[in-house]
């Protein structure tokens, strides 16, 4: 039977490995993170980022061709449908 631990409870598993001496800057790097979160200064991730997106215009072969797109041999105004 699998046993199921939370993040908080694998986070604190890292930290049990982690040297005394190398605590300290770790807390620093604990606290700058909280702060920048609580202030709104959190820089969304890839998967947060991708819940944003509503609608993508492009063409069908858009991902097929994104070189030739890229380079402006094609442009994607000239292949909406």
């Amino acid at each position: 039977m699998a046993v199921i631990i939370s993040t908080r409870e694998r986070i604190q598993a890292v930290i049990d490995t982690i040297p005394e001496e190398n605590l300290d800057e770790l807390y620093r790097m604990v606290q700058e993170y909280a702060a920048a979160t609580h202030k709104g200064k959190h820089e969304p991730g890839i998967m947060e980022k991708l819940r944003r997106v509503k609608k993508i215009r492009a063409p069908a072969d858009f991902a097929e061709n994104l070189d030739i797109y890229t380079s402006g041999e094609k442009r994607v105004e000239d292949n909406l449908h």
